[in-house]
């Protein structure tokens, strides 16, 4: 199933890097430091395209990476950002962080985007650190490395009106009939294996009805794929609950649908529904018709029978759902999960790790960055990645734990050799 649910691996650009140089021109013999700053990476977003309805293309790309800032230049030019990257969704696409399950959007209005991945920062150049008493610092930074996460993207379908029923009782029929959808037909159980979206044009207004597969009992628990076609009904605000008039017993397949309905969300249980008998041009269902609607009146429920095969009394179908869309009271706007905010960890924590005899492992998001951005040909990054060790408390814990000079330090990616 990759219509509605989708893993991607997200990337931002990484900064550009900061450049070492120096005013070399004809009458100025000492000229000082130009370097210049490197360009920012691009972030990356997910926007909504109200033109797309599920989320298939996923299938054949799912990484996907901003473009990285450009270095700096001499005479202090700033390196040009890298582009930023929109990847784009359906609406009613859920938004997770995939590996701590929080949500992180719910996106449901054309247009509305997210910032998924921020960009790094350029690296400084050498004019940067100038100072008084170091006019002529060869020190430069390289560019920050981007943020990069895997995403779980659910969808739920938008749509005014949803249809449900068993399978077979032919919904795909109904929607096909009443819409500019074209979904694949054909006359045995589970036809439809993905919910179809259907424009419905009502004199001067549009309905989006959407046809949801059949289900069956135990759907509620995940059978016969259950929680991937339930969830595309909680959006919905009017249900058509189409029963098969060719089924032995309609009625059962009513309650049977309706428990499925109530024991995966209780609101659904309570969304206003229109019950249809269809395939009206059967003898056999024309027989069941009175028992049926009498049935159904006693439970307090709307009936109406049609035939979707030949049109009969479809019509009444769609003006009966436009008006009842029209009572029901203006909708709140979702939120598909509370998302739970917690204070960001201190970026200047960090863990000492002795992994054997003479071998350390420094972890802390602030000190991998600045072994990503120190440049180790310059003796002056150097000299400043040692004082950040220093003022960071890691040079002090590092002792502590035992190291001595020669030992091996794994920070990042970055091995390095301690010394005096």
């Amino acid at each position: 199933m990759t219509f509605d649910e989708a893993t991607i691996h997200v990337r931002s650009g990484d900064g550009g890097a900061g450049i070492v140089h120096f005013r070399r021109e004809k009458y100025v013999p000492r000229g000082g430091p130009s370097g210049g700053d490197g360009g920012k990476g691009g972030d990356v977003y997910l926007v909504v395209k109200p033109t797309l309805n599920t989320l298939s293309a996923f299938s054949h790309q799912s990484r996907f990476r901003a473009e990285n800032g450009a270095p700096g230049g001499p005479h202090n030019k700033t390196g040009r950002n890298g582009a930023d990257l929109f990847i784009e969704v359906p609406p009613g696409t859920i938004v997770r962080d995939a590996d701590t399950g929080e949500v992180l959007a719910d996106l449901t209005r054309p247009g509305q985007r997210v910032l998924v991945a921020r960009g790094g920062r350029g690296g400084r150049g050498n004019a940067r650190f100038a100072t008084s008493t170091n006019q002529a610092p060869r020190i430069a930074e390289k560019g920050e490395p981007g943020e990069e996460r895997t995403l779980h993207l659910e969808l739920k379908l938008i749509a005014d009106v949803g249809i449900v029923g068993v399978p077979n009782a032919g919904k795909s029929t109904l929607l096909s009939v009443i819409s500019n959808a074209k979904p694949k037909i054909a006359d045995y159980p589970f036809t439809t294996l993905q919910p179809n979206l259907g424009v419905v044009v009502l004199d001067d207004r549009d309905l989006v009805f959407a046809d949801i597969p059949g289900l069956i009992e135990g759907a509620h628990s995940g059978a016969g794929l259950g929680h991937d076609f339930l969830r595309h009904i909680q959006r919905t605000r009017v249900l058509v609950h189409l029963l098969d008039g060719a089924a032995p017993d309609p009625i059962a397949d009513f309650h049977q649908i309706n428990t499925e309905l109530a024991l995966f969300d209780d609101a659904l249980a309570s969304k206003p529904q229109i019950v249809v008998l269809n395939k009206l041009d059967l003898p056999e269902a024309q027989a069941l018709w009175p028992k049926v609607h009498a049935e159904l009146t006693c439970l307090g429920y709307e009936a109406l029978a049609i035939s979707a095969a030949t049109g009969q009394n479809v019509r009444a179908v769609i003006y009966r759902a436009a008006q009842l869309l029209d009572s029901l009271p203006a909708e709140a706007p979702e939120v598909a999960e509370r998302p739970v905010f917690q204070l960001e960890d201190d970026p200047l924590a960090f863990t000492v790790t002795v992994l054997g005899d003479g071998e350390f492992r420094v972890s802390g998001k602030r000190i991998e960055r600045a072994v990503a951005m120190t440049y180790w040909d310059y003796d002056q990054a150097v000299a400043r990645f040692q004082r950040i060790l220093a003022s960071m408390g890691i040079t002090a814990a590092l002792e502590q734990a035992g190291i001595k000079p020669g030992d091996t330090v794994y920070i990042g990616d970055m091995e390095l050799e301690w010394g005096e």
